[in-house]
């Protein structure tokens, strides 16, 4: 729990120094824009405003993901960043949408541009990006970090080419050139931005549907538990994220019939087994020594016992 603190801690003073500068591009970067007429640095500025949202949302995340669990929140806030992160994927797609839909208008009602303060306040957005995603990179295993370092990189590569186009403007002496340059890459800023967010919405959705985690294979997990000796067939099993990078598993597996106290040698197996090759270290295994019904792939409700019939499942103690 030491690790886990010290680690949010260090993300958050990333994060506030992160919002920091982001904020002080925000206003350079609209202040030029509309002194240059260029809406290339104005959906910059609308962009790192989202940016700046996206920065604060992923800070308020990291501190409920930091918070212990409760029995009213017995995984705790783990998917507080996950949260975060579609919230801020979701809207950098609306951005996109904005952004496209004034570059079309433009493009049919060109609108003169200044080429050198667009490539001034560009570089001041290469160099602030570029050193905000340095500092995010070593945390982007982190879904809701990742969603904030692509809006960083996004935007740091989005800077570079308003400096490449300010250049043709300056140096290319043609009309359509000119005129059309601005608009055309706002058009590619929108389509880094959609397409950044959409893997980010994706993996998201998936985690908020407990779906399987997308690095990993259903049936390697179910071959390497049956793998485990005295492990007869693993079936209902279930593999789901409680977090970004935090996996539980849900099995219920077939041994042979044996005394109770014979089982934890295969149950430490099992656990080995699954943490040393996916990293899955929160598991709820059910034994049993014959198999189950199963129905539509889970397993059906067992038979009602007489009143007070008592047994117990590994690890497990279950009244009827």
């Amino acid at each position: 729990m030491h690790m886990v603190a010290t680690k949010n801690r260090t993300m958050q003073r990333v994060l506030q120094l992160s919002m920091l500068l982001t904020s002080a591009y925000v206003v350079a970067t609209f202040y030029y824009g509309v002194r240059a007429h260029s809406l290339a640095l104005i959906s910059e500025a609308g962009h790192n405003v989202s940016d700046l949202l996206a920065i604060l949302l992923s800070f308020v995340a990291v501190y409920f993901q930091a918070r212990p669990a409760t029995e009213e929140k017995t995984f705790g806030y783990q998917r507080a960043g996950v949260l975060a992160a579609f919230v801020n994927a979701s809207t950098l797609v609306v951005l996109s949408a904005w952004i496209a839909f004034t570059a079309i208008q433009r493009l049919y009602h060109p609108v003169a541009v200044q080429p050198r303060l667009m490539m001034l306040v560009a570089l001041a957005g290469v160099l602030m990006n570029g050193t905000v995603a340095t500092l995010l990179w070593r945390f982007s295993g982190d879904v809701n970090i990742r969603s904030v370092f692509l809006h960083m990189l996004g935007d740091t590569l989005s800077t570079a080419a308003v400096i490449v186009g300010g250049a043709a403007i300056l140096f290319i002496p043609n009309r359509y050139i000119v005129m059309w340059t601005d608009p055309v890459l706002s058009l590619i800023i929108a389509g880094m931005i959609v397409y950044s967010s959409i893997g980010i919405i994706r993996e998201t959705l998936n985690i908020l549907l407990e779906g399987t985690p997308r690095n990993l294979k259903l049936a390697s997990v179910r071959e390497a538990m049956q793998s485990v000796t005295g492990v007869v067939n693993v079936h209902d099993l279930h593999v789901w994220s409680l977090g970004s990078s935090s996996h539980a598993l849900a099995s219920h597996v077939t041994i042979t019939d044996m005394p109770m106290s014979d089982c934890s040698c295969i149950l430490e197996g099992l656990n080995q087994t699954l943490r040393d090759k996916f990293h899955i270290t929160h598991t709820t295994i059910q034994f049993e020594t014959t198999g189950c019904e199963t129905t539509h792939g889970c397993s059906a409700p067992p038979d009602l016992e007489p009143a007070g019939y008592h047994h117990d499942h590994h690890g497990h103690s279950h009244s009827h």
